[in-house]
């Protein structure tokens, strides 16, 4: 006679699912984590086994975690090619950095609009650090303070739904932004255009805040340029007929 705590085959077999589906995500969230940051590189290939073998699972979360990760459209599945981590083209990360600059433009004018107190001494931190880490310390830390910086102006702004657009649309391009700060003068001029975007909000100027923004996002002919002449070509996804 069975046990009364024995669960039944049925039950077993939920908690089970549950159980590969939280593997799942656990493992989607890792690998989502590694692309996005630029651990693993655009173009690199994923294998089933190996991920398996690496997370101590079967190769069933392992494969629906890959399926996750292919519906975000951060891997590709061709034949003969296998998996893959998807590569943007030129013209796409153009696009993505385009559309960046044009919103922190018009997050650092919301915020001008809507300085007050806090967020002039929110800045002046957010300064300080960048100042700290451009002097002080590296390419890691400068990039840090680099970050907080433009979350202090997001949130200045007042506006979450905006902040959130720019936070995807940056996710989607960080792995090709790593070598953004590994000269001193790629920090330098970085530290130079924060000091003037803080002090265009601090003033409540919107149009030079906006401006200064926009100047600040490698997005136009010349930015983008060196941009790409940091980059190594096999990052970048060949370009199609697509618009």
């Amino acid at each position: 006679m069975p046990n009364k705590h024995t669960p039944k085959p049925e039950q077993a077999n939920k908690t089970e699912k549950r159980q590969r589906g939280g593997r799942a995500a656990e493992i989607r969230n890792v690998l989502q984590d590694e692309i996005e940051s630029g651990l693993i590189l655009p173009g690199s290939q994923l294998d089933e086994r190996t991920l398996a073998e690496r997370f101590q699972v079967s190769r069933t979360p392992v494969r629906e975690a890959l399926q996750q990760l292919s519906a975000c459209n951060l891997i590709h599945t061709a034949p003969r090619q296998g998996i893959t981590v998807s590569r943007l083209s030129i013209s796409r990360i153009r696009a993505i950095m385009e559309s960046i600059g044009e919103l922190e433009a018009i997050c650092a004018k919301l915020a001008a609009r809507r300085i007050d107190n806090g967020l002039h001494q929110q800045l002046e931190i957010a300064l300080q650090s960048c100042q700290d880490a451009a002097f002080e310390g590296g390419q890691t830390e400068y990039s840090t303070a680099n970050t907080a910086f433009h979350e202090v102006i997001y949130t200045g702004s007042h506006n979450p739904y905006l902040a959130d657009l720019i936070r995807t649309a940056r996710r989607q391009i960080h792995c090709y932004r790593l070598r953004d700060f590994v000269t001193n003068a790629q920090i330098n001029q970085s530290l130079i255009d924060h000091r003037k975007i803080a002090r265009a909000i601090q003033e409540g100027n919107e149009a030079a805040a906006e401006n200064q923004m926009l100047l600040h996002v490698p997005s136009g002919s010349t930015g983008f340029s060196e941009f790409l002449a940091r980059m190594p070509r096999n990052l970048f996804e060949a370009e199609t007929d697509e618009a």
